[in-house]
């Protein structure tokens, strides 16, 4: 397996372009069982990549609230809950960094095809 320098394999970059398909494939799962003619909607890449983005943002929000509350002293929310979920964020976001590193590659070998 081949490891960047931030410490996450292939294999975890691997795992969330299968969660973003898995994701991008929600929509089509709700349509009812008696299929029509129409064809079923098909999902963007921009509109799947945007939702992928919107739940890192919503870990990390419900990481730094979690945290705020602990130091305010909330007895419902406990030292462990608050790193579980930081470790959490701090994972999606690392996922999210390599996903956008893939991308840029990507993009630059495009670009530096000969036509």
């Amino acid at each position: 397996m081949k490891t960047s320098g931030l410490g996450i394999d292939s294999s975890r970059i691997q795992a969330m372009m299968e969660q973003l398909k898995a994701h991008a494939a929600k929509p089509q799962a709700s349509v009812p069982a008696i299929q029509t003619e129409q064809p079923a909607a098909k999902v963007q890449f921009s509109d799947a990549l945007k939702d992928a983005l919107d739940a890192v943002s919503a870990s990390q929000s419900k990481a730094e609230a979690l945290g705020k509350r602990f130091q305010m002293g909330d007895d419902s929310v406990s030292l462990s809950d608050v790193m579980v979920s930081m470790q959490k964020s701090s994972i999606n976001f690392q996922a999210t960094i390599q996903v956008r590193n893939k991308l840029v590659s990507a993009y630059h070998d495009i670009m530096n095809m000969q036509v």
